[in-house]
C-alpha cells in the first residue's frame, strides 16, 4: 500500500486579516489573559518549563506549550 506525501500549504495572511491571540494562563488559583500581566510576570511567564511526566498516556505529552508573548 503506497501512500502520497502531499506538501502542507498555508495561506499567506496579509496583515490586516491577522487576528491577535489571547493567551491565558492559571495563576494562583485562577485565569488572568497575560496581557494583563505586567512586564516582569511576562518575563516569568516566559522562563517556565514544561516536563513529561513518566507513565502518562501518550496522547496526554503530545501537548506543548510553546508560546511566544508579543504583550507588551
Amino acid at each position: 500500500m503506497s501512500h502520497s506525501q502531499t506538501p502542507l500549504v498555508h495561506p499567506q495572511l496579509e496583515e490586516h486579516e491577522r487576528t491577535r491571540c489571547e493567551v491565558w494562563t492559571r495563576v494562583m488559583g485562577y485565569h488572568r489573559p497575560m496581557a494583563s500581566f505586567n512586564i516582569g510576570k511576562q518575563g516569568e511567564f516566559l522562563e517556565r518549563r514544561y516536563f513529561d511526566e513518566p507513565g502518562r498516556p501518550a496522547a496526554a505529552a503530545d501537548v506543548t506549550a510553546t508560546v511566544e508573548c508579543g504583550c507588551a
